[in-house]
């Protein structure tokens, strides 16, 4: 599956998955689209994807493992796979204590969870663990193909590759915004990442990263915005996604923010795909 997915993959919120979506990421080069939130059991958005275009890999990024049981989201992989063998890559995460009353013992969950996905028949190879701390990036690349880690510069990209070693895959998503004026492109970046601000497992990754409270404060400091958003050209975009790849980087996953994302896929996707 890791081979599959190529350098580049497109990241959308499920709510505008479409399969004419998919059909123009295809034509692009991008090898996977990955859905953005937290979809239900049933997976039911993407078998409409893979029906309309030929090899791209839809990805989950994430199923939430406190909202979905492991067992029907099993069901889910087994029906997929079997209309789209080589073609699914279920991604799995914990989510973020803010948001789930649920959450005690994330790690022990963690385990339990791909414990039952084995008992349940989905193969290592083809699925994915949301992770930004080194012992759930250890927990990625020991019981998954890899890691997929959101909101992370080109720097926690390379402490991640050593930590995982060269095999498994390491899946950064990374935000971008089209926009050649800086002051506009920063200001979307800002917008963005401001609810995130007051989540801990992105807080606590950014201080490992030598970001501090100060970098939190006030909607974000443009040192911290600017190091996790790609703001501007088309060219500018490129040079940080590929950071990511000569950090370690199997597959960068490309977040396009704004009124028009397929304007920036396609910007990317001639820049490093063509």
């Amino acid at each position: 599956m890791v081979n599959a997915l190529g350098r580049l993959g497109a990241s959308q919120p499920y709510s505008t998955f479409t399969p004419d979506l998919a059909v123009q990421l295809e034509k692009l080069g991008y090898g996977a689209l990955w859905g953005g939130g937290s979809p239900d059991a049933d997976l039911s958005l993407v078998e409409p994807l893979l029906d309309a275009t030929d090899h791209l890999v839809v990805a989950t990024g994430i199923v939430n493992m406190w909202k979905d049981d492991a067992a029907p989201v099993a069901e889910s992989y087994h029906r997929i796979v079997a209309k789209h063998p080589g073609r699914f890559l279920l991604g799995v995460g914990i989510g973020h204590p803010e948001a789930t009353k649920e959450y005690q013992k994330p790690y022990d969950k963690m385990v339990e969870y791909l414990d039952q996905l084995d008992e349940a028949g989905v193969p290592v190879a083809d699925r994915a663990l949301a992770a930004l701390g080194p012992k759930v990036l250890k927990l990625a690349g020991d019981r998954t193909a890899g890691a997929h880690p959101a909101m992370v510069t080109p720097e926690h990209t390379r402490q991640a590759r050593a930590l995982l070693g060269e095999g498994p895959l390491l899946a950064p998503a990374h935000p971008v915004v089209l926009e050649p004026d800086a002051a506009k492109a920063r200001a979307i970046a800002h917008e963005a990442i401001r609810n995130m601000l007051n989540l801990s497992n992105h807080r606590n990754s950014w201080r490992r990263l030598a970001f501090t409270d100060e970098d939190f404060a006030n909607g974000g400091s443009d040192r911290l915005v600017d190091a996790v958003v790609a703001g501007g050209t088309p060219d500018v975009i490129a040079a940080r996604l590929t950071e990511h790849l000569d950090a370690g980087a199997t597959h960068v996953v490309v977040l396009s923010l704004g009124d028009d994302p397929l304007a920036a896929f396609r910007a990317v996707a001639q820049v490093l795909l063509s």
